[in-house]
């Protein structure tokens, strides 16, 4: 079952893709969208962890500039406008509204209280930046792209924490893949899979560079880590 909920911030409202399981009592999942908005493939991705015992909230990050934005054919285009309303996002405010869903998780109906945050891209960014700031039970970053420029908050990660980085990804170089893995090299918590072969956004169902079975492992160490963290 999926329904659109409202949420709200010290500025406005903003709306949330919510994806139910058939258990009446569930852990809650903060999936955190691309530069593409909460399109097909995130609410897809929703659908999946409902299919696997969660309660999954996607919320609108680009709400202040762009509310419902949904592009899904990765043309010139549709790349063009993603990337306008990329560059005047705040992350600042961001991790605020991800924390403004943690919260909306912990309490939704049917939420046994405990909170995990996943994303893809910029959603990894701000998953992991969220995790530095918040409080939060679990938390899984797919290739988030400028996390190395944000290395200085590594310490502050507390929680569990996974993160999936495609080896040859475009978008994360090699050194910036070995800086995140030295920021993390003695941290007991946080786990780092590199996928050898597979490009940027290899998970991405509809994306040019998907890769069925790094995604599928991906997927599986994700699920099997959220599982035990939040349940």
């Amino acid at each position: 079952m999926s329904e659109h909920i409202t949420l709200s911030a010290a500025d406005g409202q903003f709306a949330a893709y919510v994806a139910r399981p058939c258990a009446r009592h569930a852990p809650a999942v903060i999936v955190l969208q691309e530069i593409f908005g909460v399109n097909a493939d995130i609410r897809g991705m929703c659908d999946e962890l409902a299919e696997h015992g969660f309660i999954a909230i996607a919320p609108d990050l680009f709400w202040r500039t762009k509310p419902g934005l949904d592009l899904n054919s990765w043309s010139e285009a549709e790349w063009s406008e993603a990337l306008a309303v990329y560059k005047s996002y705040n992350l600042d405010e961001g991790v605020s509204d991800v924390s403004t869903a943690i919260e909306a998780g912990r309490v939704i109906d049917g939420s046994i209280g405990k909170v995990g945050v996943m994303g893809f891209c910029l959603g990894g960014l701000m998953t992991f930046l969220t995790a530095a700031r918040s409080e939060v039970d679990a938390a899984v970053e797919y290739y988030g792209g400028e996390t190395e420029n944000h290395l200085s908050e590594a310490s502050a990660v507390k929680a569990p924490m996974l993160i999936h980085l495609a080896e040859e990804d475009e978008y994360i170089s090699k050194e910036a893949q070995g800086k995140i893995r030295a920021a993390f090299a003695n941290s007991a918590n946080v786990r780092i899979h590199t996928y050898a072969g597979c490009n940027h956004a290899f998970a991405r169902h509809t994306g040019a560079h998907y890769d069925a079975a790094a995604a599928r492992l991906a997927n599986e160490r994700t699920l099997a880590f959220l599982s035990k963290k939040l349940r």
